[in-house]
């Protein structure tokens, strides 16, 4: 019998793993929209702790046990609840693991949850890292939610998070990385693929930003403070003028972020996945400045891409925060990376219209949640 293909599980694969009990969820059904192309959302369980203090269990103590004495309200989710903001709050999720020995996983906030400045990460039992879930893991899956811009309402069976399963070595080198943007190309400029010599590596794929254009130009919002809560199982719904302050360039391409703003911004480059690799949005180096980028973190095969090669590439949505002192951007500056992994077989459902994906080809950065969403011109 020969040895499974090391990389991260595909669509078909997570069905498989569903099919064998690796990925359960009790009374309630994992329903097929809920399969991504390298990813499964999770959802959140009946109710939420409020927790005086975010935690992290050690390997002698569960997540329940670690609750006791932090935990001071138990939030009934069934019909719907707010959260406040920067209040952490602790969900049990609908979906439980038993995974085999050779095979572990790992979380990441959906798309729309970092968009909307909502911390979240997965802890688990008996383990000491966030998101990272050990190999032949059994056991639940806890949520930990803070909303940080905004108040949010959520209820049982909403995702705010996706699962990717894996097994063996997945990362891709930065020669792989250049070897890969000559037979399928990764970066996008307009529409040129990016000349490999112009590419900046170092363990992952670094991404610019976008600042270019007239002073009038739209690069990025701004999240309001004190705006009204947003339902997130709503889509559409509310005017992005009433949550968000557009964000315009300096003279030269610059924006200055203030201290503690959210701020979403816009890669220069086009990204694109192939069928045959997912990637993972790593937060920019600290020792660089104080700056915190991307709080959502995956992109399912198939983002920015297309067989029939109309298509150049989409752009990556950039959720930024400068820590305690005001901090200046400029256009082109490198302020994130993408970490490539390769997939244990080319996913057969891929990130794009057909599954109804919110942020193929996007032109702005905000959530689906937000209507009128203009981007610069």
């Amino acid at each position: 019998m020969s040895e499974p293909t090391p990389g991260v599980f595909p669509s078909q694969e997570l069905n498989r793993a569903i099919e064998a009990g690796w990925v359960s969820s009790g009374d309630y059904r994992i329903r097929p929209e809920a399969i991504q192309p390298a990813s499964i959302d999770l959802r959140l369980g009946d109710f939420a702790w409020a927790l005086r203090c975010s935690f992290l269990p050690d390997v002698d103590s569960t997540v329940e046990e670690k609750t006791e004495g932090l935990a001071f309200q138990k939030v009934d989710l069934r019909d719907g609840a707010v959260l406040e903001r920067d209040r952490p709050y602790l969900v049990p999720l609908i979906e439980e693991l038993d995974l085999p020995e050779d095979v572990r996983a790992k979380a990441n906030p959906k798309s729309s949850t970092g968009r909307l400045d909502v911390f979240t990460r997965v802890i688990t039992d008996r383990h000491h890292r966030f998101d990272d879930i050990r190999a032949g893991y059994r056991g639940r899956l806890y949520l930990e939610i803070v909303p940080r811009s905004f108040a949010i309402q959520v209820k049982t069976g909403l995702s705010l998070n996706q699962l990717r399963i894996a097994r063996g070595d997945v990362r891709l080198g930065d020669a792989e990385i250049v070897g890969l943007q000559d037979e399928s190309p990764l970066l996008y400029m307009d529409s040129e693929a990016v000349p490999r010599s112009d590419l900046a590596v170092s363990d992952g794929l670094f991404l610019s930003l976008d600042l270019s254009g007239p002073a009038d130009r739209t690069v990025g919002y701004r999240a309001k403070k004190n705006s009204l809560p947003v339902d997130l199982s709503k889509i559409r719904a509310y005017r992005w003028n009433d949550y968000w302050d557009p964000v315009f360039p300096e003279a030269g391409g610059r924006v200055v972020l203030e201290p503690e703003i959210f701020y979403l911004l816009l890669s220069a480059e086009g990204v694109c996945i192939p069928p045959q690799i997912a990637a993972e949005m790593m937060a920019y180096d600290p020792t660089a400045g104080e700056l915190r980028t991307h709080y959502a973190g995956f992109f399912d095969p198939g983002f920015g891409y297309d067989p029939a090669g109309g298509r150049h590439g989409s752009r990556a949505a950039l959720e930024v925060r400068a820590r305690d002192v005001s901090f200046m951007v400029e256009h082109r500056q490198p302020v994130c990376k993408l970490g490539l992994e390769r997939m244990a077989a080319p996913a057969e459902r891929l990130y794009g219209a057909d599954l109804g994906s919110n942020y193929q080809g996007q032109v702005t950065m905000l959530s689906k949640h937000f209507a009128e969403q203009t981007a610069g011109t």
